[in-house]
């Protein structure tokens, strides 16, 4: 009913428990927890035809409110209470780990729910059934049916739908961020760090500072107007801002950023391959809180950003997804603009949270206000091969919706060419 973290193993707990299970066989420093795995959620979804309703939004809507309905099984309480007394009964991290999530063809980054800051059995429990159900929340669907689209499986519903949970001990995290390691020796390690709690960057709320770490330890860096930070207080989540003593320095110094990328290679070598990492460092300790394969390398920086000099109807910011497309702007700054977005558009917001997903299906460029090469966003738009620019101060005031624009997702320019 439930399994150690230490023994999860992709084959019955998902990608992402599996990585953090060989990562602690490793000796890495992963914080505690334990897994409730496919079969808790299989015998809580017995009745219902999964594979019918994969495909289908309206179904699957009406699959996901029936698990939400229902009450987690008395045994599957009991079995969560008996695991958190014995890891001290602390603020835990709720996360998913859903089969086909985290391998080298898909990350599905951000695609289904995470939760921090949960406290005591009751919530743990409503925060694992909310997992499950997230396997058929709009996004999920979306992203699962444009990566059947791409290999050639359009219309074939999936076979592995199955949702692990992961539970484990909240990180009050100093700084976080994400790392991806190296594909070639001769590479440079990629981070980008933040203040406050991981979903900051993560989500592309924030423009974090980016560094490189070359294979002789050297560092590069650029540092970010860092703004606000994500921080836990008691069960809830707080946005605060930032002093402005602290907005403009760096969040790593050269030396723990070298020591990331160190910890990075330990991590490559331990699951075979490139990693996508998501960290933290609470106390003065580092911690990995998952690992994936990278799915699809970012452009390489440019040499200048930002308020770099360029014609005036051209907007610099980082380059996020490679290629280049031309389209018509389309300023999306929530869900309530959801519908306006039609095929071929280039996406112009403040930022892209996972639940926009949908849109990435058929939007033909992104361009956003905040958020790093790291993100799920800029991830996920690599996946779908859509050129994306990120970091474009005040882009969604600058341009004006329906304005044709060329978004440039390698060199990190976007050009208006009727402004």
């Amino acid at each position: 009913m439930i399994v150690p973290l230490v023994e999860a193993v992709a084959d019955t707990c998902g990608g992402k428990a599996g990585a953090l299970g060989a990562l602690l066989r490793a000796g890495l420093p992963v914080p505690d927890g334990f897994v409730v795995p496919f079969a808790a959620y299989l015998a809580a979804a017995r009745d219902l035809d999964l594979g019918r309703f994969a495909g289908e939004p309206d179904d699957a809507d009406a699959v996901r409110q029936t698990i939400e309905a229902r009450s987690v099984h008395a045994d599957v309480i009991d079995a969560l209470g008996g695991a958190l007394d014995d890891i001290g009964d602390p603020p835990v991290a709720v996360r998913s780990s859903a089969a086909g999530e985290d391998t080298g063809q898909e990350s599905a980054a951000g695609q289904h729910e995470s939760f921090l800051a949960v406290h005591g059995v009751s919530a743990v429990a409503e925060a694992v059934r909310a997992c499950w159900a997230s396997l058929f929340s709009p996004r999920a669907i979306a992203y699962r049916a444009a990566g059947r689209a791409a290999s050639g499986r359009d219309g074939q519903p999936p076979d592995d739908l199955f949702m692990a949970v992961i539970v484990q001990r909240h990180l009050d995290a100093d700084i976080s961020g994400v790392m991806f390691t190296p594909a070639d020796p001769d590479d440079a390690t990629r981070i980008e760090a933040s203040w406050g709690l991981g979903p900051s960057v993560v989500e592309g709320k924030v423009t974090p500072d980016a560094y490189r770490v070359a294979e002789d330890g050297s560092v590069t860096r650029t540092v970010a107007d860092k703004q606000q930070r994500l921080d836990r207080r008691g069960t809830r989540l707080v946005v605060r801002d930032v002093p402005s003593a602290a907005r403009n320095q760096p969040a790593l110094d050269d030396a723990t950023a070298a020591r990331l990328a160190t910890l990075g290679a330990q991590i490559a070598a331990a699951l075979g391959g490139p990693q996508d990492v998501e960290w933290a460092i609470a106390d003065g300790r580092t911690w990995v809180l998952q690992a994936r394969p990278v799915t699809a390398a970012p452009p390489p920086p440019t040499s200048s950003s930002g308020a770099s000099a360029v014609p005036a109807a051209t907007f610099a910011g980082t380059p996020g997804s490679h290629g280049t497309v031309t389209g018509t702007a389309r300023i999306v700054r929530g869900p309530g603009d959801f519908a306006r977005v039609r095929p071929g558009d280039i996406l112009v917001c403040p930022f892209t949270d996972p639940a926009w997903t949908p849109l990435l299906r058929i939007a033909a460029g992104v361009v956003t206000e905040t958020g790093g090469v790291l993100s799920h966003a800029a991830i996920v738009a690599r996946e779908h091969a859509i050129p994306a620019v990120l970091g474009v101060p005040n882009v969604t005031s600058r341009l004006r919706d329906d304005t044709v624009v060329t978004v440039d997702g390698t060199s990190g320019t976007v050009t208006a060419t009727n402004a």
